[in-house]
């Protein structure tokens, strides 16, 4: 039996591991951080024989209440996932696997790789539609990609989309495939109309670094990059640094900020309620959007999701919020489940990459339902 992390955006800790009726895992922290959840990692073992296998110390991890009816994703081949029952007493993930292959994979959420994300960019400059931008390096040194799609012209809307500030929300950049996608098929009727009256750019991963190094929630220095917003910096992070000035070169007119949460069961987005700047335009932006993305997709919800901040009170070093501060835009982050959407739970898959990359695809049908006002 072996167990490995030695791999793009692996991560694992063996601490007990002498037979496979007792296997006890550790989840590494990001790297000058104490933040701790994603996890990915081999397991090599003997076919059909049970394996019990026990995440610990999961109480002290970044969000305990993520682990309350998770379910493991597995893999033997890295392309099909599915969901394995688990069981979570407060600190220890528990779950028993009976191997059908020789090697197989577990991992928090299914993992979009840094060789993946430069297939998606490289493939997407292929297109006559899209300009592929190289906006600087991490701090490891890989690239920061901006695709443009559209002609840029002045009267355009500039729309900004960004992906994966928080490296182990993979979600994040399937999501970002599917809308890039569509945008790209020259034959779907709504992009094609998208793209006469705007232009996008996307950053499909702000985080490559952390992505790589299998981190949860921050870059190679352990920065949280949505707390960097309002002073980003060479040093801490760079990746932010180089977004926000192509954002001022460009100008922005709306801005969607991918992510995943960890413990809500559902699709939703937060707002920028609590900007300085906050006005009734925003509002009915910010209203008809949430309207037409209900009407697209029943994955959609605005029942459940964080609490709206006070007028004056938002945190500005969040994205959503300094760049709807910033530009005077419509400004949202969109949030999807680690676990499922409770509103179409599905036991096999539970949110899966096929319902990230649609929803990115409906995105656009709420995107064409306020283009024509955003100025």
């Amino acid at each position: 039996m072996h167990i490995s992390a030695q791999f793009d955006s692996g991560n694992i800790r063996v601490i007990e591991a002498a037979s496979p009726q007792k296997i006890v895992l550790g989840i590494n922290k990001d790297n000058q951080s104490d933040f701790y959840q994603w996890f990915h990692f081999r397991l090599f073992g003997e076919v059909f024989e049970t394996h019990h296998i026990t995440l610990t110390d999961l109480a002290k991890s970044a969000y305990p209440d993520g682990w309350k009816d998770y379910n493991v994703l597995a893999s033997y081949d890295r392309q099909n996932w599915f969901r394995v029952d688990c069981e979570f007493d407060g600190d220890n993930l528990s779950f028993s696997f009976t191997p059908e292959q020789p090697a197989v994979y577990f991992a928090y959420f299914i993992p979009y790789s840094y060789e993946r994300h430069l297939d998606l960019v490289h493939d997407a400059q292929m297109s006559l539609r899209c300009e592929h931008r190289l906006l600087g390096e991490t701090l490891d040194g890989r690239d920061i990609n901006l695709l443009v799609i559209g002609d840029e012209e002045p009267a355009k809307k500039k729309i900004w989309i960004t992906a994966r500030q928080h490296p182990g929300e993979t979600m994040a950049e399937w999501c970002a495939e599917g809308l890039l996608y569509r945008l790209l098929d020259e034959q779907d009727g709504l992009s094609r109309q998208l793209l006469d009256d705007a232009v996008f750019y996307i950053v499909p991963n702000m985080n490559p670094d952390g992505a790589a190094r299998g981190h949860l929630r921050t870059n190679a220095a352990g920065t949280n990059l949505n707390r960097e917003w309002a002073e980003p910096g060479a040093e801490k992070s760079p990746e932010v640094l180089h977004v926000l000035k192509a954002m001022t070169d460009t100008g922005v007119d709306m801005y969607l900020d991918i992510h995943g949460d960890e413990a809500l069961p559902y699709n939703f987005v937060a707002g920028s309620e609590g900007i300085p700047c906050y006005s009734a335009r925003l509002k009915d932006l910010e209203d008809t959007f949430k309207a037409a993305l209900l009407s697209a997709t029943p994955e959609f919800q605005d029942e459940y999701g964080y609490p709206k901040d006070k007028p004056g009170e938002a945190n500005l070093t969040v994205a959503s919020n300094a760049v709807g501060q910033k530009f005077d835009c419509l400004a949202y982050t969109l949030e999807m489940p680690f676990k499922d959407n409770n509103n179409l739970p599905d036991p096999v898959y539970g949110w899966s990459v096929q319902r990230c990359r649609q929803l990115g695809e409906d995105l656009l049908i709420a995107v064409r339902a306020v283009v024509s006002k955003l100025r």
